[in-house]
């Protein structure tokens, strides 16, 4: 299990995204040498966990929980196959891109050592945007990438330090739950009837996932 890349993106205006000032930094390549990797702050007021990385848009992403975001170079591999074109490492806006990790079946608190100082935490799968199908210029990019349910994940960083392409991933922690980024990804998109289900993981979750969790026991008790 390895690093294949750590991507960055800088501010680009675009036509296809939300934010009043039109920028995205979703268009991230890989990094020479090594990035600084550290807890950005709260959500609203953090960006991204890496260093020289742009979150243009921070009502919905970035922030301690959302710090940085991994992609498998296998299921881009896949998307290539489907989609008939040439995905590089941080074509889907990923910080890392992984080789040999199963992300959709990591734990929600599932622990990564990366390199020799940095510990992520996974907190959830990523939720696709308008955006994500403006970069990618697929039409009905959305519903398709949520009905393969393979969305990736966003870590909280435990133990900062610096990465670079090249680096170990161990996996130091694993829960003893179920929840996997998948489960968690589905019970919040395509069956929310699965939201009790993501309740074992706790506080590792995100925060808005798990308060959707609470919520939705709640409301369907007895």
């Amino acid at each position: 299990m390895r690093l294949l890349s750590v991507n960055l993106g800088r501010p680009r205006s675009v036509p296809y995204t939300d934010q009043p000032e039109g920028l995205t930094g979703i268009d991230k390549r890989p990094a020479r040498g090594p990035v600084r990797v550290a807890a950005p702050g709260p959500k609203g007021v953090g960006a991204s966990g890496l260093a020289g990385d742009a979150v243009c848009d921070t009502r919905h992403h970035g922030g301690d929980d959302q710090a940085v975001y991994a992609v498998a170079r296998e299921d881009l591999d896949d998307w290539e196959g489907a989609l008939g074109r040439t995905l590089a490492n941080g074509a889907f806006g990923e910080n890392l891109t992984t080789a040999g990790l199963d992300i959709s079946g990591a734990r929600i608190g599932e622990r990564w050592r990366v390199g020799p100082t940095v510990v992520l935490e996974v907190t959830c799968g990523r939720i696709p945007c308008r955006t994500f199908q403006g970069h990618l210029g697929e039409p009905g990019w959305v519903r398709r990438f949520t009905r393969k349910g393979a969305p990736g994940a966003y870590l909280r960083v435990i133990e900062p330090g610096e990465i670079r392409a090249g680096d170990p991933v161990e996996i130091v922690h694993r829960p003893d739950h179920d929840v996997t980024v998948a489960l968690q990804f589905r019970a919040l998109t395509t069956d929310r009837s699965l939201l009790p289900r993501l309740l074992p993981a706790g506080t590792a979750l995100h925060p808005e996932s798990l308060a959707a969790a609470h919520k939705y026991a709640r409301t369907h008790a007895g």
